[in-house]
C-alpha cells in the first residue's frame, strides 16, 4: 500500500471525504436530538 504513490493522494482525499460525511451525519443526528430535547 505504501509503495503506490500515485493513488496515495486520491486515497487520502477519499478517506477525508468519508470521514467528513460521517462527521456531518453524526453532527446532524446530534443537532436533531438536541433540538428535539430542548423543544419539549
Amino acid at each position: 500500500m505504501a509503495r503506490k504513490k500515485k493513488k496515495s493522494t486520491f486515497q487520502k482525499i477519499e478517506n477525508f471525504m468519508v470521514v467528513l460525511m460521517a462527521l456531518i451525519t453524526l453532527f446532524g443526528v446530534a443537532a436533531s436530538v438536541l433540538y428535539y430535547l430542548t423543544a419539549q
